[in-house]
């Protein structure tokens, strides 16, 4: 079950970044993505760099 906080991440990444569904859904299927679902993303180059700041920045604000 998803945490709140992994919801509305969720929900930026598809409205902001306009992330695909299937993008997430595989970094979501991670066993790290526990810990930190935007470097997934980035590991598997789902992110660039710089969009990986842009989460970073709505997270420092967003929590």
């Amino acid at each position: 079950m998803a945490t709140e906080s992994t919801v509305r991440l969720v929900q930026f990444l598809r409205e902001e970044l306009a992330l695909p569904t299937s993008a997430i859904a595989l970094a979501l299927r991670q066993p790290e993505q526990a810990t930190n679902l935007p470097m997934v993303l980035w590991q598997y180059g789902l992110i660039t760099l710089e969009q990986l700041d842009k989460i970073f920045d709505w997270m420092e604000k967003a929590y």
